[in-house]
């Protein structure tokens, strides 16, 4: 019998409990369709910002031995752009199609999200308060919970639909980063993005980012990132998302365990488009392992005494 590894933020339904976390999955058109959604629940696009971005200058991407750094900087075509090319996509994709929207001041993000209203098929926005490779946006709306909360506020104000929140782990506590956010009428919390990292060019002798520093993802990150995950679900009654370092069905269910309702992946997908599938591949074992009928049956299951 196969097993069943549907799960449910919210009212959203997934058919599978990974998310190719944004800034992961190309805007091809054979990546949202046909076997390459195998073992994908839904898809999260890349950043969208009022404006089209250019990026960060220099090198954006940086292997470390456990993971991969990145300071990529948001680049991206900008709403209008974004809801006149791809909008066939999102509407034609089997999957539901999450928006990463960027948090910028309150205004532009008000009419980001006014734009990509009027893209049909977008299942929900991902308000990005945790961006660490931008200036004068991202990261900052998310390390206390006024600043989050406001955030959470001007999209509100625009956005009926269903609205994530993508919190960052540089938050001195994402606890009450997430309640801040969950008052404010989010739906679901993301949880986490990238921490905060450097890399030296040992040929040159200087940092090896413009910025100096970068997101760091990947392995090293998941014990930092369960941790995160443990404490939000701890704190809020609305779905939690877990997001950092997840590579494998034991990474996958123990995001689960500790009360995830599903997980987005990001540097896993740099190795193995098809690391969706090989995930879920991986997860009927652990709904055995646990006396469970289904996937969804684990959410949770470490909290219970």
């Amino acid at each position: 019998m196969t097993t069943n590894l549907s799960v449910r933020v919210g009212d959203l339904e997934l058919p599978y409990p990974v998310i190719p976390a944004s800034g992961v999955w190309p805007y091809a058109k054979d990546f949202w369709s046909g076997e390459k959604l195998d073992g994908i629940g839904a898809l999260c696009t890349k950043a969208i910002s009022m404006e089209p971005r250019g990026g960060n200058g220099g090198v954006r991407i940086w292997e470390t031995p456990s993971g991969v750094l990145n300071s990529i900087g948001l680049q991206n075509c900008g709403a209008r752009e974004f809801a006149e090319r791809y909008a066939a996509l999102v509407k034609n994709c089997p999957r539901p199609v999450i928006a990463n929207v960027v948090m910028e001041r309150p205004a532009e993000t008000r009419e980001t999200l006014k734009v990509l209203s009027g893209v049909e098929g977008i299942a929900a926005a991902e308000l990005n308060i945790s961006c660490p490779n931008a200036d004068g946006d991202g990261m900052a709306w998310g390390m206390c919970a006024e600043q989050a909360a406001e955030a959470v506020r001007a999209a509100r104000g625009a956005w009926n639909g269903r609205l994530w929140v993508k919190l960052t782990p540089q938050a001195a506590d994402i606890a009450a980063v997430a309640r801040a956010v969950e008052a404010e009428g989010a739906d679901a919390i993301v949880c986490a993005n990238t921490w905060l990292g450097m890399a030296m060019d040992m040929a040159t002798g200087k940092p090896a980012f413009d910025r100096v520093v970068a997101g760091l993802s990947g392995p090293a990150v998941f014990p930092l990132a369960l941790r995160a995950v443990w404490q939000v679900c701890g704190a809020v009654k609305i779905p939690v998302v877990g997001c950092g370092g997840v590579s494998t069905a034991s990474d996958c269910a123990a995001m689960l365990l500790a009360g995830a309702s599903a997980v987005e992946v990001g540097s896993a997908f740099f190795a193995d488009v098809k690391a969706g599938a090989t995930i879920c591949g991986g997860l009927p074992e652990f709904v055995k392992r646990y006396g469970a009928s289904k996937l969804s049956e684990l959410i949770g299951r470490a909290r219970i005494s």
